[in-house]
């Protein structure tokens, strides 16, 4: 797979990095809380992998693509958090499927504030390449520069409203 889109944001949270656990943050995320980090935000839910990791299913629209991500846990740390999905993504195109990887970071600062850094990452798959192909896109770099600048526009949008969330949990000390 080929990286098409690689998205960086971080934002701040006023919160002891010790009362923090992104992991269970993401896999008890409610679709509501999910929709109040960014009006592309549909739906939110949990489920289990065919090999009984925890899965994050996740429905957005960014920009003109629907994308249905089915997100499979690979690091659930307390301060680190990485998943995988082979999402279904629905564009003026047509149906198919693209590569997602999301990593959630926090590092300290102070005693009492923390960074918390959001990244995501795209890569091509089999079907996204027979889409393009049977669309005559041969030259990737205009989708790479198009789907890089949706992204990052949503990433810029959606990681301060995470970080609230986050913030606001951590300080009700709900992950004990």
């Amino acid at each position: 797979m080929e990286i098409i889109s690689e998205s960086s944001a971080t934002a701040l949270i006023n919160a002891p990095i010790e009362k923090i656990d992104l992991t269970e943050w993401l896999f008890s995320l409610k679709s509501h809380e999910y929709q109040a980090c960014s009006p592309s935000h549909i739906a939110a839910g949990r489920s289990v992998s065919v090999n009984g990791k925890r899965m994050s299913i996740n429905v957005e629209q960014v920009a003109d693509t629907l994308l249905i991500q089915n997100y499979i846990e690979e690091i659930g740390e307390k301060d680190y958090c990485k998943v995988n999905s082979i999402s279904d993504s629905f564009s003026p195109l047509g149906r198919t499927k693209l590569g997602i990887v999301w990593e959630l970071k926090v590092k300290k600062i102070t005693e009492n504030s923390c960074e918390f850094t959001n990244v995501v990452t795209i890569l091509t798959t089999d079907e996204f390449s027979s889409l393009l192909k049977k669309a005559g896109v041969t030259d990737l770099n205009p989708v790479k520069s198009l789907m890089g600048q949706n992204v990052s526009m949503h990433n810029k949008e959606e990681t301060p409203l995470f970080a609230k969330d986050i913030e606001s949990k951590a300080l009700l000390e709900i992950w004990k």
